[in-house]
Formats: C-alpha cells, sequence, structure tokens
C-alpha cells in the first residue's frame, strides 16, 4: 500500500498543499468543545470561456509550435458536494473548512482560432467533449454571527482533477480521453441561517480559477490545450452542527 508520499508524487501535488491538508485536518480535531459542522451542498456552474489558450504539442496536428488557441466556450452545469468545517472556541469568528465537490461542464462542439507562427490564423472545426471535474480544497474561514443570520467568507487552494472525453473533430467517430490534475484557486462567500441550535440552511457564491493543462495525443493526431478557466458556482446547502 502506498504511504502519503507516494501518492503525492503519484498525483503530482505540491508539498504545500499537502501540508495545508494536514494542518487542517490536525485543527479539525484540536479542540474538542469547539463548534464543528458537516453540509451537503447543490446547485448550479456557470463556466465562462477560457483564456490566455495554447496549443499543447501542436506538432501532432501539423501545426507549429507556439500556436495559440481562441476562448473555449464551456457549458454551464448542475454541481453537488460535501463539506466539513470547525470554528474555534477561543476564536470564534476564525475557522477551518474541507470540501469536496463535482460539477460537468462540458465543451460543445465550436469553431476555434488558431494563431500559428508563420502562418497566420487557421480556424478548425472542434468536436465537443465531456468534462467531469472534481475539486478537493480546505478553506480557511471567517464568519460573523448576528443571531440566526451568520455571513461568512473561505479561501484556499483547490486541487483541480479534470477528466475529458472528447471527438477529434466535429466530423470524426474517434473519441480518446485524457485527465490533468492540478492546482487553483477556490473562494466562497455565504450567509448561513440557523433553523435550530444543531440545523442550518445557507446560500453560497464560489469562484474558482486555475490553469488547466491537456496534452495532446499523439496516436489521433490531436493538440492539446493550455488555457486559464474560471467558474462560478451558487450553491444551496443543509448543515448539521455539533
Amino acid at each position: 500500500m502506498m504511504d502519503i508520499q507516494q501518492w503525492r508524487q503519484v498525483l503530482g501535488v505540491p508539498r504545500w498543499f499537502t501540508l495545508g491538508l494536514a494542518v487542517s485536518t490536525m485543527l479539525f480535531t484540536s479542540v474538542v468543545q469547539a463548534e464543528t459542522y458537516v453540509a451537503g451542498q447543490l446547485g448550479f456552474t456557470l463556466a465562462q470561456d477560457t483564456t490566455r489558450g495554447r496549443a499543447n504539442d501542436p506538432t501532432y496536428s501539423g501545426l507549429a509550435t507556439g500556436t495559440s488557441v481562441s476562448n473555449v466556450n464551456l457549458n454551464n452545469s448542475v454541481m453537488y458536494g460535501v463539506k466539513v468545517g470547525h470554528y474555534f472556541e477561543s476564536v470564534s469568528w476564525l475557522g477551518v473548512e474541507l470540501e469536496g465537490f463535482v460539477t460537468s461542464p462540458h465543451r460543445p462542439q465550436q469553431r476555434l482560432t488558431l494563431a500559428v507562427p508563420g502562418s497566420g490564423n487557421v480556424t478548425v472545426e472542434e468536436g465537443g467533449a465531456t468534462n467531469r471535474l472534481i475539486v478537493v480544497s480546505p478553506l480557511l474561514m471567517v464568519r460573523y454571527q448576528a443571531g440566526a443570520f451568520e455571513p461568512y467568507a473561505g479561501v484556499g487552494p483547490g486541487l483541480m482533477m479534470l477528466h475529458q472525453q472528447q471527438l477529434t473533430s466535429a466530423a470524426s467517430g474517434t473519441a480518446y480521453s485524457q485527465s490533468y490534475t492540478g492546482i487553483g484557486l477556490n473562494t466562497q462567500v455565504g450567509l448561513r441561517y440557523r433553523l435550530t441550535d444543531h440545523v442550518s440552511m445557507f446560500g453560497e457564491w464560489k469562484f474558482n480559477y486555475a490553469r488547466l493543462d491537456l496534452p495532446g495525443q499523439a496516436d489521433v493526431g490531436h493538440f492539446g490545450i493550455n488555457a486559464i478557466a474560471t467558474l462560478h458556482h451558487f450553491v444551496f446547502g443543509i448543515g448539521y452542527h455539533f
């Protein structure tokens, strides 16, 4: 069985992310009498077009190195996930949270413009792709308690795990899959309402920012894409507080 260090190397997770996750875990269990909560969340992902794109392995498609790619349109999606959080007894407005959620901002069939060094712009008809993105994120949390209402905010690194399956072209029936794991930004701002001492409901806005890096595929002669992705999530959830 692989230990933590071996798993970190397999997933390509930076050492600082592993350390932050370990510290968050220790903080969850450090104060027995402080407030801890678990929650489920369901919502809607508004996916913006990717920006600052460039082609990975463009020579697989007969393109020159340094080829850039126009913005890529992504579909909106349903998202769902869970979270567990902890606020400290000595500093009641400060806490930590670990959350995970899944969303699927698929890529529709579309035309892309490739800027090829020495050749000018080339337009290609790109086939659609299915995307499944899993985000796991430790966050530093702050809150303000005003009776039953509790506004809060959080920020932290997000481990972004993307799996994509796509067609090599709009006219082709040939499909291939690829995956990418990397680190991005995860933030949230929300308002929690206490229904009882132990049960709450909340509404939340999340924002994700990450550079996705999908390799080209030599066996099917297709380039990959490296681009900035930004996602907005609008979430509703129910929590239980211990």
